[in-house]
């Protein structure tokens, strides 16, 4: 039972690790194509995500992704010692590209339970047939080179370079170097960490613990790394230096160096005479430079690190539900009026207040570890334009605003599909193509523009692009045509027009393509946001592009809400979707051509919904005169809500509705969720957008 505990553990772990592997992978290619060659620390990036994941397959038994990643780390090997000419970039991107999609699909087929491939056997001939190619090419390449010197006069001596580095090594260090030659170490490496490494004298012992794991017998300078500052700035400064003995243990010692996460450089040398002297990192960049044909100057912007630990999902979600009983109690505890009467216990009120605080600490703190960044998402976005950018010959550039905007690890997760399929239809039919742009005097290169915004209870995410926009003669005409018009035309607004494209089946598409046209895109879109408690709304300009803007809480598990009663009945409103509440006259309320009440607010007229009428709830307030009008939004709605009385705003904990209530359909009536108030009862949360659906399903606002 243990034995199967453990190994669901570290599937789990496997799972977790790989998956953010191929993510920064995938993110990394992208910016090197962009950049069109593979810059030094990509290479070695490349590298050793492929030597993790070709490890941890091996160690989970997984033969097909151990050795694809193998025949990758041994490619990417050779191009870290040997360059990349730079007619072979797009063929190595290509490559990548499909190495990253076949990873991720054995990886998907693990998590599924399914048979993983066993045929890779065309796959690892593919990236044996590049390395090949690449590999004649260089030795035909370094014979020329050898030939060309063996004519051309001796290059300058490289022992001078070996001796100034030498020297410089002897200046830094005095009579250390010799020192340590009398107990017999006479090779020196002096290695440089990278600048945004940090902790340097750390880093300098984690090294000497793998070189001491590699090699017999080590010294190093400086000595005092565990709590020495001054170690850190000495290493910063001048390097970190290491002498061994013999040949032997130098070799394995580069190895160890070489594959140390932090290593930028480094440097050989002897202490009797300038053996060698290797600069690995500028001499890598200094060749690559060459076969690239790139500036030195040029960069590739990398991702900043982060440390993180890992927590399990489950662990959060079961906190967050001791949190929400947390609030429950508290909110039992405040409502204990009883024990507050004449002011005798004054004590008691100040600690109900101090448990109010604490508890809204608490939950803040709790909120804040499920909060993750959204660039997660967002850079999967790159992928699907670039793909979808050389299938369609289309020059798309896409620009991320806000991507560190943070949001609910739940939300986060749930975004992803809505965003693929907006991004898709603006990539599809959105962006035009090359000559389309160059007729109507537009950049050669479109733009889409994908941005977040925290704006305090809400997060605003919003695609945008320059491509032709929606035609709005040709939505109406569709809608007509599928008899979804329920008013003249001429009364649409621009917003109801575009709402249509959000219906199910919808599409002013006429040919179906492998990325749009079916009309099922933007449905399931409306759908997620919309169930995510969200709202969503398309502006667009004929000839200069479309924006579709998607409203989303931070969070849904704990909510703000504006507590009503109807008859003995109590339903909760979320505040954010009220805009106003209001007391009206019976004489205020008229019908329109259909027969649904409306109500007259700052000359605009908006439906009207009677809880009690159409719940069916015995009350005695039923005219306008005596009860309370609350004007509620959502999505593209706005309508007003009749109920007895504003009870009061409350924090509470959205809980689902009990599994016994499905059989009642409950959730076609307008409720989704419901709560537990501080008396112990159970209020019905109302969800706006489904209510006024099927409120008018039944032809009339009751």
């Amino acid at each position: 039972m243990n034995n199967n505990n453990n190994m669901d553990s570290m599937l789990n772990v496997y799972l977790f690790e790989t998956n953010g592997l191929i993510e920064h992978l995938e993110e990394i290619l992208i910016n090197c194509e962009k950049q069109n060659c593979f810059d030094e620390e990509s290479i070695n990036e490349i590298f050793r995500i492929m030597h993790t994941i070709k490890g941890s397959s091996a160690m989970m038994q997984f033969a097909g992704l151990t050795t694809v990643c193998h025949k990758v780390e041994d490619l990417f090997a050779y191009v870290r010692e040997n360059g990349l000419r730079s007619e072979n970039n797009e063929e190595l991107f290509e490559l990548m590209f499909e190495s990253n999609d076949f990873i991720k699909a054995e990886i998907a087929r693990v998590e599924n339970n399914e048979i993983l491939t066993t045929d890779i056997g065309t796959f690892e001939q593919k990236i044996n047939g590049f390395f090949e190619k690449i590999s004649q090419k260089y030795n035909e390449d370094k014979n020329a080179v050898l030939t060309e010197q063996a004519s051309a006069e001796p290059q300058k001596n490289k022992e001078a370079v070996a001796k100034a580095k030498l020297q410089k090594c002897e200046q830094v260090l005095g009579e250390v170097p010799q020192a340590f030659a009398q107990k017999g170490f006479v090779y020196g490496v002096n290695i440089f960490f990278d600048e945004e490494c940090q902790m340097e004298n750390l880093r300098a012992l984690m090294l000497v613990n793998s070189l001491l794991d590699s090699c017999c017998d080590i010294a190093y300078e400086p000595q005092n790394l565990e709590d020495s500052s001054l170690s850190a700035d000495f290493i910063k400064e001048n390097g970190f230096f290491v002498f061994l003995k013999n040949d032997d243990e130098m070799k394995k010692a580069l190895k160890a160096i070489e594959s140390f996460a932090y290593t930028k450089d480094y440097t050989i040398f002897t202490q009797n005479e300038a053996k060698k002297a290797k600069t690995e990192v500028m001499e890598n960049k200094q060749k690559q430079t060459e076969n690239n044909g790139q500036k030195a100057a040029a960069k590739i912007h990398h991702p900043i690190k982060q440390s993180l630990i890992n927590v399990n999902l489950s662990k959060l979600n079961n906190l967050m539900d001791l949190m929400g009983e947390i609030v429950i109690t508290e909110s039992m505890v405040t409502a204990m009026s009883g024990m507050q009467q004449d002011g005798a216990d004054n004590n008691f009120t100040k600690a109900t207040r101090q448990l109010r605080k604490l508890t809204d600490e608490l939950q803040e703190i709790i909120m804040s570890i499920r909060m993750v960044p959204i660039s997660s998402v967002f850079q999967k976005m790159n992928r699907i334009v670039r793909d979808i950018s050389k299938e369609q010959g289309k020059d798309v550039k896409l620009v991320l605003v806000g991507e560190e905007t943070e949001v609910d690890k739940t939300i986060v997760d749930s975004m992803s599909d809505p965003l693929m399929h907006i991004v898709r239809n603006a990539m599809d039919h959105g962006i035009e193509n090359r000559e389309e742009r160059a007729k109507t005097g537009k950049a050669e290169v479109g733009t889409i523009t994908l941005s977040a915004q925290n704006t305090g209870g809400e997060i605003l995410i919003s695609v945008s692009d320059d491509g032709r926009g929606i035609d709005k003669e040709a939505v109406l005409a569709k809608a007509k045509k599928q008899n979804l018009l329920y008013k003249p035309e001429k009364d649409y607004t621009e917003q109801e027009i575009f709402n249509f494209l959000l219906m199910p089946g919808f599409s002013t598409n006429e040919v179906v393509t492998e990325y749009s046209g079916r009309g099922v895109g933007m449905d399931v879109v409306k759908s997620t946001i919309i169930k995510n408690g969200g709202d969503i709304s398309l502006s667009s300009e004929l000839g200069k592009g479309t924006k579709v803007v998607c409203k989303i809480p931070l969070t849904l598990a704990i909510i703000n809400g504006m507590k009503i009663s109807v008859g003995e009945t109590v339903f909760i409103i979320p505040v954010n979707n009220i805009r106003q509440s209001f007391k009206a006259k019976e004489s205020d309320i008229v019908f329109d051509t259909e027969g649904n009440e409306i109500i007259k607010v700052r000359d605009n007229y908006y439906p009207v919904i009677r809880l009690h009428g159409f719940y069916d709830i015995d009350t005695k307030i039923t005219s306008a005169d005596d009860g309370i009008m609350i004007m509620v939004e959502t999505h593209d709605l706005a309508y007003c809500v009749f109920a007895d009385a504003l009870i009061g705003e409350q924090q509470v904990v959205v809980k689902p509705l009990p599994l016994y209530l499905t059989q009642y359909k409950i959730k076609n009536t307008g409720i989704e969720s419901c709560a537990i108030l501080g008396d112990g009862s159970i209020s019905l949360i109302l969800e706006l957008h489904n209510l006024y659906n099927i409120v008018n399903s039944f032809g009339a606002a009751v």
